[in-house]
Formats: C-alpha cells, structure tokens, sequence
C-alpha cells in the first residue's frame, strides 16, 4: 500500500529538519545521509525517494535552518541592538543545533553546491540589507552593516571554537561591546 502525499511530505519534512540541526551541529560532512535517515526513522534506501540528491537536502536543509532565525530578522527591524545583543550571546553560542546556519556553516557553505551558496547569499544579502536600515545615515550604512554582521558571525564561530571557555566569553563580550558601540 502506497504512501500518501500528506505522509510522504511530513516524512520528508522530518529528513530535512533532523539534516538543518545536524548539519549546523556536526558539520555539511560531519554526518551521512544513513545517519540523517536513521534519526529520522527511516532506511538509508528511501533516500532517492525523497531528494535527487545529498546535495539537494544539504540545500533544503539550509533553506530550513534560516527560519530559526526569523526572529532575529524581524527583531533587526525594530530593534536592532536588542537582536545583535541576543545574535552574539552564550546562548547563541551553545545552541547550535537551533542557532543561525549562517554561523555555524560558514566554512561548510564555501564548499557545497552552488544552489547552496547562492540561499546563503541571499541570507548574508538580506541580514546586511536590514542592518544597513538601522543605521540613521545612510551613506556608508551598507560597509557598516557588513562589518557589524561579520563581527557577529565571526564572534560566534570563533566563540565555538576555542577550548577555554573564559576566552569564548571574552570573544562574545568584547565583540558585542564593540558593534554596539557603532550605534550610540
């Protein structure tokens, strides 16, 4: 007996959103597709039912892991500092799984398929898009914006890499300090 298209999209709703938390979580090749299959409760052989290729979930997973920061995107409209504080944060930096791909994937991206690449500009596109908005003026406002969002991503992943946790907080601290500074 078949499966039903309502089935088979939850089903493959589940596959890519165990691949968006694991991907951010382990890295674009830090887990196989049976690995993503196996937790998502299925077999390795239903795979090619569902996606052309790894390359295609790899891309729907992203696409999918940007909606976890939807809520920083509609924050940076209407209070930028407040979202930038909440962006470079602990808490940020030990939710992984949940956090921005942006930011966890910024090294994995640089080597996936173009399709990949071009969400993740559009990400980067749209992010510095709004961050340029906060800025009262607007000569400059988009260099700016693209160096408050490279902090933030930069301060996260390097937060994520260091060993010693008291330079992890300094990281976070001392890069948060400074781009809000870039709006008194």
């Amino acid at each position: 007996m078949g499966h039903s298209q309502a089935e088979k999209l939850a089903t493959h709703q589940r596959i890519v959103q165990v691949a968006a938390r694991r991907f951010r979580e382990r890295g674009v090749d830090g887990i196989s597709v049976g690995d993503i299959m196996k937790e998502a409760g299925l077999t390795v052989g239903g795979f090619y039912k569902h996606f052309e290729s790894r390359d295609a979930l790899v891309t729907e997973a992203f696409t999918m892991a940007l909606q976890d920061i939807a809520h920083i995107q509609d924050a940076l409209k209407t209070a930028p500092q407040r979202a930038i504080s909440t962006y470079v944060s602990e808490s940020h930096r030990d939710n992984v799984g949940r956090g921005c791909p942006l930011a966890a994937l910024v090294n994995d991206v640089a080597r996936t398929a173009d399709a990949t690449r071009e969400v993740y500009t559009e990400g980067v596109r749209e992010i510095i898009g709004l961050l340029a908005q906060s800025f009262s003026e607007t000569e400059g406002a988009q260099d700016k914006a693209a160096l408050v969002f490279s902090a933030c991503v930069g301060s996260i992943a390097l937060a994520r890499a260091v060993r010693d946790p008291n330079l992890s907080a300094r990281i976070i601290e001392g890069a948060l300090a400074q781009v809000l500074r870039m709006y008194e």
